[in-house]
């Protein structure tokens, strides 16, 4: 039976929390897209969020020392981009669709 520690649970803490940071900006972006863009064009800008949400997690997981758990961190920034990114499209069709 393997025992954590506090410094290991505070470590999970802290990576936990750099995921969730990507899936809080990624959720902005699309905040941002849905009150900045045009209602046309506005589901043509979520790719473009998704890219900066795959450079942020690059950039944030490749800042932390530790390399282990790497792939399952970036796994889950960026499965969880996507899902945020998915509702955002169908937020944004429920709106445009109510404004045709």
């Amino acid at each position: 039976m393997t025992t954590t520690t506090p410094l290991d649970q505070r470590a999970r803490a802290r990576l936990q929390l750099t995921v969730v940071l990507v899936w809080v900006l990624v959720a902005l972006g699309a905040v941002a897209v849905g009150i900045l863009a045009p209602a046309a064009e506005s589901i043509s800008w979520l790719p473009i969020v998704l890219g900066g949400g795959i450079l942020v997690t690059f950039v944030v997981q490749l800042a932390i020392v530790r390399k282990e758990g790497l792939v399952m961190r970036i796994v889950l920034s960026l499965s969880g981009s996507v899902l945020v990114l998915a509702v955002a499209t169908g937020v944004l069709a429920i709106v445009r669709l109510a404004s045709a």
